[in-house]
């Protein structure tokens, strides 16, 4: 009898701890930490207060980390905290962290496959009475702007001489996946490959005109902004702060820059995945609430006010008030007539990375 009662006992431990691990508690809170690329600092933020009015059993904490970094800090648990949802600007570099999980670990990275959320564009954007100089015939040019970084200044390609030095920003791409398609891009551009020997010339050109490139493509727009002409001319960046910042631009500045789109370009698609490294099933299906909040049309527009595009297909940016596409900017199309090309792979990301770090050496 005491054996049959022990099984019992057990047995009704384990139908309680499945309950609880899928059913909550009242009054028991989970905390969900999401660590997100930069560009979705705003979005997130806005989406945060209102989730948690309407789940308040759920807390959120938001983290922000350059993309690449996110994937490294995670990897290598540099965090003195541990993550739930990973967000970073690219799907791919999910597929990265994927690959290097497998190789080192048992059982999966992820609850689920990850989630696309949002997505955007990598554009260009530079000060109007430069760009225009630059861009003579109104469309934006990787060998204009190799030639600016190659003569130094603006005298010797048809600018003013008062202007000084030519000067394009990009971000750091052993940090950041807007450097990363800005290098996969331009050597796309100059028909080259990763093997062939002048692409490691080319890299070492741009490495040597752009100086202590910023980590995010957040910290760029606000550099730029900051700097503005004289200190920082072309950038490229994603559309989407590129967007979300443009009123900034006519503050800080005299005139707001303006877009320049870039063709063919690269779509960087924000994608969520729920980790499995010390999360619960319980926190797993809080995350995925979440995730789920995300995808909804009313938090879709949020991102759309903020310069993303939506990837729910049915939402119209021609009709959401009060976002940036309802503002004139400069050079700004709803729907640009583009070629979209795959993002590098993770090998090519690597490559590239490898490049760049030896450039100049």
């Amino acid at each position: 009898m005491k054996k049959i009662h022990k099984v019992i006992i057990s047995s009704g431990i384990g139908i309680i701890s499945l309950i609880l691990a899928y059913v909550p508690l009242p009054g028991v809170n989970k905390t969900i930490i999401i660590v997100s690329g930069t560009e979705l600092t705003e979005p997130l933020k806005a989406i945060e207060t209102i989730f948690e009015s309407e789940n308040p059993e759920i807390n959120l904490e938001l983290k922000f980390q350059g993309s690449q970094e996110l994937i490294y800090n995670y990897l290598g648990e540099k965090n003195d905290f541990n993550p739930t949802i990973l967000i970073p600007a690219s799907g791919e570099l999910l597929a990265e962290l994927n690959q290097s999980w497998e190789m080192q670990n048992q059982g999966d990275a992820f609850y689920q496959q990850p989630q696309p959320i949002a997505k955007t564009f990598l554009v260009a954007i530079g000060w109007s009475e430069r760009s225009k100089s630059l861009f003579t015939d109104g469309h934006f040019s990787w060998q204009k702007i190799q030639e600016g970084i190659q003569v130094g200044s603006w005298q010797k390609i048809g600018g003013k001489s008062e202007w000084g030095s030519f000067d394009f920003i990009m971000t750091d791409p052993n940090r950041s996946n807007s450097g990363q398609l800005t290098l996969s891009l331009w050597i796309k551009a100059e028909n080259l490959n990763l093997n062939d020997p002048k692409t490691a010339e080319l890299l070492a050109t741009i490495k040597q005109g752009v100086y202590l490139p910023p980590r995010s493509t957040d910290i760029l727009l606000q550099e730029f902004i900051a700097r503005g002409p004289n200190d920082a001319d072309i950038a490229t960046a994603y559309e989407s702060i590129a967007l979300y910042r443009w009123q900034q631009s006519g503050v800080n500045q005299d005139k707001p820059y303006q877009i320049y789109y870039i063709n063919p370009t690269i779509e960087t698609v924000a994608t969520a995945a729920i980790v499995t490294r010390n999360i619960s099933q319980t926190e797993a299906k809080a995350a995925q609430e979440f995730i789920e909040f995300l995808l909804t049309s009313q938090q879709q527009e949020i991102f759309a006010k903020y310069g993303f595009r939506p990837v729910n297909d049915n939402i119209d940016l021609d009709n959401i008030p009060n976002s940036p596409w309802q503002q004139n900017i400069p050079g700004v199309e709803t729907n640009p007539d583009l070629t979209i090309i795959d993002a590098p792979t993770t090998e090519e990301i690597k490559e590239i990375q490898r490049l760049w770090q030896r450039a100049g050496y």
